[in-house]
């Protein structure tokens, strides 16, 4: 009898312990990739688990794609190809804002920030790594009469690995003025991985390129 009265009163002190968790007011549920579905609310992304738990609370700078901003309604100028956010080989995108400018970096499944938001685009992994926009930045000198030094931009097309690493250059560099009203429509990546040792490099008369990833740069 004292072991039923014992019982009884634990599941009035911790209900929550044999009940599940609940979640409300839910816009939109992803499909699972490596067990970790998102769940949006407005304009703000949570990841749960296969258990319906919340493992990575709600933000607003995971990548997705929409037409509109829920808070404005109006169509907005950075179209993203990735529909939703989701984990790809242990690595979900992230963007941050910089001067009217998103720059582009990944999570892990802790939500610890593994590699920074420094790319002007990039893809989710793929095959073991994944192709990105990186910046490069040259002082061509100094204007005398703003007292300024002036700066040119570029960006290489580039493999990285899940540490961030450069693994293999592709193309480039492409001159990059980097401004908020040059930078509405960011630039394209046209390569694609193939395979975990092949990559496909889209040339400027439009055909392809394959290329070993094992190839010296």
């Amino acid at each position: 009898m004292k072991n039923v009265f014992i019982l009884f009163l634990s599941l009035i002190i911790f209900p929550n312990l044999s009940v599940g968790q609940i979640i409300e007011n839910i816009d939109e549920i992803t499909p699972y990739h490596e067990e970790f579905a998102a769940i949006r609310k407005g304009n703000t992304w949570a990841f749960i688990n296969t258990n319906g738990e919340i493992v990575i609370d709600y933000r607003d700078d995971l990548v997705w794609a929409t037409d509109i901003d829920p808070k404005s309604k109006k169509k907005i100028l950075y179209k993203e190809s990735v529909r939703y956010p989701a984990f790809y080989e242990g690595r979900c995108l992230i963007k941050k804002m910089i001067k009217g400018i998103y720059y582009y970096g990944y999570i892990d499944k802790s939500g610890k920030t593994v590699i920074e938001p420094e790319y002007v685009n990039a893809t989710p992994f793929d095959k073991g790594y994944a192709v990105v926009l990186k910046i490069s930045k040259e002082e061509l000198g100094t204007n005398d009469l703003l007292l300024k030094k002036v700066v040119s931009y570029s960006y290489d097309e580039v493999v990285i690995d899940p540490t961030g690493n450069t693994k293999m250059y592709l193309q480039g560099p492409e001159n990059l003025v980097l401004t908020k009203e040059k930078m509405k429509w960011r630039p394209t990546i046209e390569s694609r991985l193939v395979s975990p040792n092949l990559v496909a490099i889209k040339t400027k008369d439009n055909g392809w390129q394959l290329r070993s990833m094992n190839a010296s740069n």
